[in-house]
């Protein structure tokens, strides 16, 4: 218990020295793409998620204390078509280190695509492609019967045409699981860290957060509702729209319900899942005045057969296409 109220209070503390200094983001992030699902059931629940608690390795990937024995010997794979050419993808494997541990192997990545290569005069030289790289080593371990900590290193490397970034990053959480009332509470403070090497003259900071989220399953009914709350670093997202002179900024309740992700699964049996989500921040971002109305949802679903769970997640993250995820586990 004593190893639980210490990590709680270096959350807490953490998370009350950031609110002071909250303000808006100015696009001065770099490794943004660590802000991406890399999770079919993250993705289907609007994003983010850190709370929920399955037999599924991706889920480390929101918050490490959801890794655990129960998790040994099992690789997921995981892919989206993000936009146009762009793609994410990340693999994981999970270990058991003893009756009450567990460590992990992963990789994220994401690549933007090819570019062209143009002088001054608009001759094309060539193309050059970009993307970004994370390496990440997980350990977790049970603190109590209910009570789960874990964390994870991230080793961050990108490429630019010719120019390169390198950074480092941990992620640190807490999970707390009750089997009879089925009911679980995550925290997670994700990517802080630091660029280690700037890409050119000026290093930018990590899209680091702090995630606070729970998960209650209905009592006579096979559902889950899920709330994750998101950015708790940061209070205000107002931006500057060139397009429309009279917008002035977010009023309270818009900038407070930014901070929100809403996701419901429907759990018939062990071996079937459905799910959705509503992620408002997104939908904001991404709303267009002719419309764009499927903007902020996701939705997804899962099955497993034998000894391997395949997931897929559909999301509009930008009004020109739809993000297609698809997930694969496997017990070795």
């Amino acid at each position: 218990m004593r190893s639980i109220a210490c990590i709680s209070l270096l959350l807490f503390l953490l998370l009350f020295l950031a609110i002071p200094g909250a303000t808006a983001q100015n696009g001065e992030e770099v490794f943004t793409f660590l802000r991406y699902p890399f999770s079919a059931r993250a993705g289907a629940l609007g994003g983010n998620n850190v709370s929920v608690v399955e037999q599924d390795p991706s889920l480390v990937f929101h918050n490490p204390a959801l890794a655990g024995a129960e998790l040994g010997g099992m690789v997921n794979l995981n892919y989206m078509n993000f936009i146009s050419d762009i793609h994410l993808g990340s693999a994981l494997y999970i270990r058991a280190l003893g009756e009450n541990g567990a460590w992990g192997v992963g990789a994220n990545f994401i690549r933007y695509g090819n570019f062209k290569q143009t002088t001054p005069e608009k001759v094309t030289e060539g193309e050059f492609s970009v993307e970004d790289v994370s390496l990440n080593v997980f350990y977790a371990h049970d603190l109590s019967e209910r009570w789960r900590g874990g964390i994870a290193l991230k080793f961050l490397y990108a490429w630019l045409e010719s120019y390169t970034s390198l950074g480092l990053a941990a992620d640190a959480g807490l999970s707390y699981y009750d089997p009879e009332k089925e009911f679980s509470v995550g925290i997670a403070l994700k990517h802080a860290g630091a660029q280690l090497k700037a890409y050119y003259d000026k290093r930018q900071r990590l899209p680091w957060d702090i995630q606070v989220g729970f998960s209650q399953r209905a009592a006579h009914a096979p559902f889950r509702f899920s709330l994750t709350a998101m950015y708790l670093n940061t209070w205000d997202f107002s931006y500057v729209d060139p397009n429309s002179p009279a917008y002035t900024g977010d009023t309270f309740f818009r900038t407070f319900i930014k901070h929100f992700v809403f996701g419901v699964d429907f759990i018939p049996s062990e071996n079937f899942w459905l799910g959705m989500g509503f992620n408002p921040k997104t939908q904001a971002d991404m709303k267009l005045q002719s419309g764009n109305g499927l903007g902020g949802f996701s939705a997804g679903g899962g099955i497993r057969i034998k000894t391997f769970d395949l997931g897929v997640s559909v999301a509009r993250y930008h009004p020109s296409a739809l993000s297609l995820m698809l997930s694969l586990s496997a017990a070795l």
